[in-house]
C-alpha cells in the first residue's frame, strides 16, 4: 500500500519563538550559540524507543497520589493532537507537569515561599487514542514569581511533552487558561509574535468537558506541524 506523502506547509513567520526574545532573558543561554554539525542518524534515533502504555504505564488522575486528592481545584482537560491535515497522531505518549494549586513545583530547585502539597506530584503522562484525543485529570495551576523582571509572575500554565517516534521528536509546549490577567504580560507567552499563534497556546472552557459537581473542563488541541501548528519551545522542529 503506498502511504500517501502530503507537503510540508512552512511555519508562517511569526508563529513560532524565536530562540533569542529580549524580554525572556534566559533564552540567550538555551540554546547553542555556534553553527549545528549534522550527525548522520542512525535506526536507533530514526525507530525509537516506541513509547506504549504497557511499558509507560498512563497516569491519567495527577490529583490524586496514593488515594489522596491533591488540594486545588480539580479541571479536567482534554484535546486532540493532530497534523496539519487534520488527521489524528494516535498512540502518542503526551507528558504534563506543573506547579501545584499555590504556585510551587515539586521539584528541590523550587524554592517559593509558597506551601508543597504532599498529595500533588505535579507529573503524569497519558496517551492518545485511535483518533488521537487524550484526557487527563488535574488541579489547576497557581502563579508564581520567576525573577525575569521585576515583579514578574508567571501565568497559570501547564506544561506538554509530546513524544513521536523517538526522542529526537519530542516537542515541548505549555497550555495557559482563558482570561488570564497576566498573558498580556508575560515575556514568554508574547515570545510568539503572531497573536493569532499564541493563542493557540490558550485552553478554552468547555461545558462538555466539564463534569457536573465534580471539575471544570478545558479544551487543549494540539497541532504538530504546519501553519496552523501549536507554537512549541524546541525552535522550528516538526515531527516526521
Amino acid at each position: 500500500m503506498n502511504v500517501e506523502e502530503t507537503p510540508f506547509r512552512p511555519y508562517a513567520s511569526g508563529t513560532q519563538p524565536d530562540n533569542d526574545t529580549a524580554a525572556y532573558r534566559s533564552t540567550i543561554l538555551r540554546h547553542p550559540a555556534k553553527r549545528l554539525l549534522k550527525i548522520p542518524q542512525t535506526i536507533t534515533e530514526l525507530s525509537g524507543p516506541r513509547f506504549s502504555e504497557q511499558k509507560f504505564p498512563p497516569t491519567d488522575n495527577i490529583a490524586v497520589n496514593h488515594g489522596k486528592e491533591a488540594l486545588g481545584e480539580r479541571i479536567i482537560v482534554a484535546g486532540h493532537v493532530r497534523d496539519e491535515d487534520g488527521r489524528p497522531v494516535p498512540h502518542t505518549m503526551v507528558e504534563i507537569w506543573q506547579a501545584n494549586a499555590a504556585g510551587r513545583y515539586n521539584h528541590d530547585r523550587d524554592q517559593h515561599d509558597a506551601p508543597l502539597d504532599p498529595d500533588f506530584k505535579g507529573i503524569g503522562r497519558v496517551f492518545t487514542d485511535d483518533e488521537g484525543a487524550y484526557r487527563f485529570i488535574s488541579i489547576k495551576p497557581g502563579s508564581y514569581p520567576w525573577g525575569n523582571h521585576e515583579n514578574a509572575w508567571r501565568p497559570n500554565h501547564i506544561h506538554f511533552s509530546l513524544f513521536g517516534p523517538g526522542h529526537a521528536t519530542r516537542l515541548i509546549t505549555q497550555m495557559y487558561f482563558p482570561g488570564d490577567p497576566l498573558l498580556t504580560l508575560d515575556p514568554i507567552f508574547l515570545a510568539t509574535a503572531d497573536a493569532e499563534a499564541r493563542n493557540r497556546l490558550v485552553s478554552r472552557f468547555d461545558l462538555s468537558i466539564t463534569q457536573p459537581n465534580w471539575a471544570l473542563g478545558y479544551r487543549f488541541d494540539i497541532v504538530l506541524r504546519g501553519r496552523q501548528a501549536t507554537p512549541m519551545e524546541d525552535g522550528h522542529a516538526h515531527h516526521h
